[in-house]
């Protein structure tokens, strides 16, 4: 950790007369196009798409008096002197190289509502990592409510940044879902603390390498004031730290199921332990609260708790409001959800696992599965899944565009668990997964969905994917 002195507050920004460029419409374009039209900006939007969601929100950012430009998302507008960009957009478009050419800067939209903080601005506490992010900011901020503190999950998460730091409420601390596209365009955030979960190959398509986007993940630690939060298990994540430039004082803090070393948060004998902020690190540690607090107390479920609380800890919250703040807590729909309990076999939604590694850890929590799998692979390989998960399956079930990756994998790495393939991607198709999956299990049997995959080849999104599979597993019940 280097540490050269990082200032954490950004300069006020001046915007009367420049001209701005705002590249996309939808959730972030739109708000980031008023706040700067608001704030005398000469704000011209360009966006790739012309549907009518899109001729919808151009007529009510005209009606304002700013200039859109739809079906035109790759040329610079003349006299450009900023781009602020949706997160989404890829870094490698040509709207990009013309302003990389022309030395115009580009900012995200989170760099813009970093930039706007008011002076008195409520610190970030950032959360980022391939998996766990929006569970482990909600955990942050139920925990930061126990210690009595102002505060919202905020973010990445689906609550605007510009919102929240331009609105009228006031806070004491943010809790801060942060995606690797939202840090790769903010240069200049600082965190009071940051953590990173984990680390797999997503999203490469955007970044074009896995240390492009293990690098901008690592961002999230730049400039950090008091903690930077990494996986003991996850080593990439300590390696980010390692590079990261922070203020003078800045601890890495580690979080392990095992038992925790100095400066680390564990787990002993089924309890959550602090050794990192507690007087005299190398012989005491401080009891947080037990495995049986966290709903539900998967593997992957704890690590998340660990890291929110070790954020809560850097900010100096009791011990008795990490307890308190994890009772208090109630996941999110399709996140390990348990469905219903039909004949003795398990039901649990898990279409939230939409890559590798989110399912592996989904796998990691069960003992004897029946495996309901597939989807849109975008990109990724299942040889490594299967063979870490293949004594844990009594059977799978295969759906979506992309099943016969898995299928293979299966073959290779677990040819005695049997397999069926659903070649269908009608409405009907998950009822009948369903009840493939009732048919291969046992009682004691955990059936899961963590599809390991995206849901868009069949679903409008994994929250209709996850739904369709407790309609389904209620049927069964019926």
């Amino acid at each position: 950790m280097g540490s050269g002195k990082v200032t954490s507050t950004s300069e006020p920004h001046d915007f009367q007369g420049k001209h701005v460029t705002v590249a996309g419409l939808g959730v972030s374009g739109v708000p980031a196009a008023k706040v700067l039209h608001a704030r005398g900006a000469v704000v011209t939007v360009v966006n790739d798409g012309d549907d009518a969601r899109a001729r919808e929100q151009a007529a009510e950012l005209q009606a304002l008096g700013i200039t859109v430009r739809l079906g035109d998302g790759a040329s610079l507008p003349e006299g450009t002197e900023l781009i602020v960009t949706a997160p989404g957009w890829k870094p490698d478009k040509p709207l990009f190289q013309a302003a990389e050419k022309a030395g115009v800067p580009v900012w995200g939209d989170v760099e813009l509502a970093w930039r706007l903080r008011g002076p008195d601005a409520a610190p970030w506490l950032a959360v980022t990592g391939t998996n766990g992010k929006t569970t482990t900011v909600q955990m942050l901020a139920a925990i930061l409510r126990a210690a009595g503190l102002r505060t919202a999950a905020v973010g990445n998460i689906g609550v605007s940044l510009l919102d929240v730091v331009l609105g009228e409420e006031t806070y004491d601390v943010l809790a801060v879902e942060l995606s690797s596209y939202q840090l790769h365009w903010a240069p200049s955030l600082r965190a009071h603390s940051a953590a990173v979960l984990n680390l797999a190959p997503d999203h490469l398509d955007w970044h074009g390498s896995m240390e492009a986007y293990a690098r901008d993940k690592g961002r999230v630690y730049e400039g950090n004031r008091v903690a930077c939060v990494y996986n003991v298990a996850d080593k990439r994540t300590e390696d980010l730290v390692r590079e990261a430039d922070v203020e003078e004082g800045c601890r890495a803090i580690g979080f392990t199921l095992g038992t925790p070393g100095p400066s680390q948060l564990g787990v002993v004998d089924g309890i959550l332990v602090d050794r990192a902020f507690v007087e005299n690190r190398q012989k005491n540690a401080q009891e947080l609260a037990e495995v049986s607090d966290i709903d539900p107390p998967a593997p992957h479920n704890i690590a998340n708790a660990l890291a929110a609380a070790a954020l809560a800890r850097a900010f100096g919250v009791p011990a008795k409001a990490v307890r308190d703040g994890l009772r208090a807590f109630r996941p999110d729909a399709h996140r390990i959800a348990h469905v219903a309990d039909v004949d003795g076999v398990a039901y649990v939604d898990d279409s939230k696992a939409t890559n590798t590694h989110a399912a592996e850890a989904s796998l990691a929590s069960y003992e004897s599965i029946v495996w309901i799998a597939g989807g849109l692979a975008k990109g990724a390989t299942f040889g490594e899944l299967v063979a870490k998960s293949a004594k844990r399956l009594r059977g799978a079930v295969l759906i979506g565009a992309d099943r016969a990756l898995i299928r293979d994998a299966l073959a290779r790495h677990a040819p005695e668990v049997p397999v069926v393939d659903l070649d269908r991607t009608d409405t009907g198709a998950m009822l009948q997964a369903v009840t493939e999956a009732k048919r291969l299990a046992q009682p004691g049997d955990t059936v899961l969905l963590a599809p390991a995959c995206a849901s868009m080849d069949m679903f409008t999104n994994y929250n209709q994917r996850g739904d369709a599979f407790a309609a389904a597993v209620r049927e069964l019940e019926a």
